[in-house]
């Protein structure tokens, strides 16, 4: 996405340099930005683990991800992998590698979409929704 050794968001002295967004694609950054509520860094991994694409930790920039978190300043990692099976794998990988670190781990929110009837949504996703409800 970049031509100089630092993209334009990184680059950016106004960005929260304390919090680090977790994304699997390029599109996916480019999707939180569009939202206009995060004002972070980012860190892309190039894919997710998946095995049956023979797709695993190796082949991501998982490592440089972990070294990053060591030896940054971040306050909280936001993991924000696809709500799928490997989305999900990826992003237990990830709280297992950097568990031996101070760092605050959390999960983009998963469930309902705005928008969306219950009777349309599956029972994973009401699953979800239930299991992450909050207080209004």
């Amino acid at each position: 996405l970049s031509e100089s050794p630092l993209c334009e968001i990184c680059s950016d002295v106004k960005r929260d340099r304390t919090l680090l967004c977790v994304v699997e694609q390029p599109r996916d950054l480019l999707a939180i930005e569009q939202s206009g509520q995060y004002r972070g860094l980012y860190h892309v991994l190039l894919g997710r683990i998946a095995p049956l694409d023979n797709v695993g930790p190796d082949q991501l920039t998982l490592d440089k991800l972990v070294q990053r978190v060591a030896n940054g300043a971040f306050k909280e990692v936001i993991l924000a992998t696809n709500a799928t099976v490997e989305g999900q794998a990826t992003a237990h990988y990830l709280v297992e590698a950097t568990k031996h670190l101070p760092i605050q781990m959390t999960r983009i929110a998963q469930g309902v979409p705005q928008g969306g009837e219950l009777e349309y949504v599956d029972g994973g996703t009401l699953n979800l929704a239930l299991q992450s409800r909050k207080e209004i």
